[in-house]
Formats: C-alpha cells, sequence, structure tokens
C-alpha cells in the first residue's frame, strides 16, 4: 500500500461504522471484513462491467481468506436499479444458502450500491452491508449514508430504506479504470461539498488545478476524505432526513433531477446534471438578492476548469417547472430549493416564485 489508510468513522450509536480510504487497500479487504464480526458467507454484488475489474479480485482475497464467496453480477446501468433485479438477487442470495451471518458486498459505483444495498436491507429483514464504491461520485456520496434503493419506472429511488453499512472500503487507486467523463462527473459532487459546508475545501479544490484531473494519489486521498467527513457530519445530525439539515446535500439537485427527467436520463450523466443544477441554484439566489455574482462566477470557473457542462440543454423551461413540482422538497405544493447565502453554507428556501425559477434557467441557455 502506498499511502496511510485514513479511517472517517460515521457516529451513529449502534450502527456507527468506519470509511477506510487509502491508495491500494483493497488488497486488505479480507482484514477489513473480518474485522467486522464472524462471517459466515459474502455475497459479491457486482455488476459485468466492474466483476472483471475488481470484483473478481474481491472475492478471490475472501475465498482466500476462507470466507465462502458467491459472485452475483448485473447489468450496468441504472436500468438494475428495478424490483425485476431486486427479485433476481433474493433468489439467488436464497439458493446462496445465505443466513443472518452472511454479508453483502457491494462492489462498483452507485447503481450497485443502491440496489444491493436495498437488498441487503430486505432480505431476512436485513443483513450486514460491506461497501467498496469503485466510481468517485459512489465515494463521497452515495456509499456513505446509509440511503438504498430501487426505481419505479416513474420515479428515481422511490422503493428504499435506510441501511447503514457495516463498514466501506475505499480504494483511491481504483479510480485510475474510471472513464474520464465519469470522473468529471463526480468532481462536481465534490465541488458540492465545497459550496454548502467547506469553503476551505472549495478554495483548496481551485488550487489544484491539473492535479484533480491527473488524480494523483495524495490530492485524490484528501479529497475523498474531506468528502467523507463532511458527509458523515451531516448524517449523524440527519441520519434519516427528519430535521431537514441533510436537504443541504441536495444542493442544486432540484434543478438537476429536472434536467435528468427532461432529457430521459440519458443526455447527462448524473455529476454533469448536478453542475449544471449548482449554478441554476446559485443564479437563483442571486437573483433573491441572497449572494452576489461572485460565488457563481466561482463555481462556473472550477466547473469549466474540471471539464463539467454547465449550459441549461434546450428543453421547455416550463416543463423542467413542472418536473420540479414532484421533488422531495415541496412543501404544500410550493417549491423548496437548497440555496447558497455563502460560500459554505446554504438554507432550505421556500416560496419561491416560478418567475425566478425560470428566470434562473433562462440566463444559463446557450
Amino acid at each position: 500500500m502506498n499511502h496511510p489508510v485514513q479511517t472517517v468513522r460515521v457516529g451513529l450509536g449502534d450502527r456507527a461504522y468506519p470509511i477506510e480510504i487509502a491508495h491500494g487497500n483493497l488488497e486488505q479487504v479480507a482484514q477489513s471484513l473480518g474485522a467486522l464480526r464472524p462471517i459466515s458467507q459474502a455475497i459479491v454484488i457486482t455488476d459485468e462491467v466492474v466483476a472483471p475489474l475488481y470484483a473478481d479480485r474481491v472475492a478471490k482475497l475472501l475465498r482466500q481468506a476462507g470466507i465462502q464467496t458467491t459472485v452475483l453480477s448485473v447489468p450496468a446501468g441504472e436500468a438494475s436499479k428495478s424490483i425485476q433485479s431486486a427479485e433476481q438477487l433474493w433468489q439467488q442470495i436464497l439458493a446462496a444458502g445465505a443466513d443472518r451471518k452472511t454479508v453483502v458486498v457491494a462492489v462498483g459505483g452507485g447503481v450497485v450500491g443502491d440496489l444491493a444495498g436495498f437488498v441487503a436491507a430486505t432480505f431476512a429483514r436485513g443483513i450486514d452491508l460491506f461497501q467498496i464504491p469503485t466510481t468517485l461520485l459512489a465515494q463521497v456520496d452515495s456509499s456513505v449514508g446509509g440511503k438504498v434503493g430501487i426505481n419505479l419506472p416513474d420515479a428515481k429511488n422511490m422503493v428504499g430504506a435506510f441501511w447503514q453499512p457495516a463498514a466501506v472500503l475505499i480504494d483511491t487507486q481504483v479510480l485510475a479504470t474510471l472513464p474520464e467523463r465519469e470522473f468529471q462527473a463526480g468532481l462536481a459532487e465534490v465541488i458540492k461539498y465545497g459550496v454548502i459546508l467547506d469553503a476551505e475545501f472549495f478554495a483548496w479544490l481551485e488550487s489544484q488545478g491539473a492535479a484533480l484531473l491527473e488524480r494523483h494519489p495524495a490530492v485524490l486521498n484528501h479529497m475523498v476524505a474531506r468528502c467523507c467527513r463532511l458527509k458523515a457530519d451531516v448524517v449523524e445530525q440527519d441520519e434519516r432526513e427528519e430535521t431537514g439539515l441533510r436537504a443541504v446535500l441536495n444542493y442544486g439537485h432540484t434543478f438537476c433531477h429536472a434536467i435528468e427527467a427532461a432529457t430521459g436520463y440519458g443526455q447527462f450523466l448524473h455529476g454533469e446534471a448536478v453542475a449544471i443544477g449548482m449554478l441554476c441554484a446559485s443564479r437563483l439566489a442571486e437573483r433573491l438578492g441572497r449572494i452576489d455574482a461572485s460565488l457563481t462566477q466561482r463555481q462556473h470557473a472550477l466547473l469549466t476548469a474540471v471539464g463539467l457542462p454547465t449550459q441549461v440543454p434546450d428543453v421547455d423551461h416550463r416543463r423542467l417547472v413542472d418536473l420540479m413540482a414532484h421533488d422531495k422538497k415541496v412543501e404544500h405544493g410550493r417549491l423548496r430549493f437548497v440555496l447558497p447565502s455563502r460560500l459554505g453554507h446554504v438554507e432550505l428556501v421556500g416560496g419561491v416564485a416560478e418567475a425566478d425559477v425560470l428566470a434562473a434557467l433562462g440566463e444559463g441557455t446557450t
């Protein structure tokens, strides 16, 4: 291992767990898993892209450590987050002879983590989940915090649970095989953390320049560890989205989800839509007099520097507003947005006029 392990602890009482972050620590998976408790067997859930890259290696390491291991693979992509995939996995886990000491090991990006987590949360009323995220987006966001779920045909993540992992192992070395576009998309969520929670971290990201895109190990380790710590701080205070604090993590996402839906979930990767959504939200905050233009300009400059899109696509803006009406943050039929009041601080703002939302969308079109 080239770099020491950094451990971020998510403090949730009897559901607390460690996030172990290093460059090259995938080789330690058996030790990390074995440190949790006695394990009867491991069910590795992955997708067809990640299986030959990392999941087969994880399974080999677990077997070498004497852990009975079964690998289950689903097709790569959002379509696998379905009730059909979940049912197939339940049946396969049952056929493998799983019991309550079985642990589900999710090896993959956000789709695999969400699906495998949902299966773990529901099989036998809940068995342990061990997350090994292999995309930047999953490492800094979806693998931490316990949100698991599947999609309905007309609604993303509508069926799910809060099911905290027993542990998360993050090997930043696996990001070397991540396609450039997916890596850049993950950086959108990284930048989001700076805007919403940590002005100093945002400035550090601005200072890194090419080192971010070149995936320097020390830069990756610091970046991922800081994002995990920031998310853990929020999750510790609002695990199940009951106080509203966890909503800050959805900065830019009201616009983002509408853009994704309007473009058929195919034109943009999630992080790309987040980048556009953050700028829309920042322009909305400007229009409401909450911030000045310089904060929007800094976000635009950093997002552009890492190769992310910043322009609202050519779709009907009124349709985007209609789609926003289905957002989880809508309350009593009124749109609510997570908006910055300064760098490193955002608030949930309600009662926003439709004209202001349309203006925020319009100013960002080509």
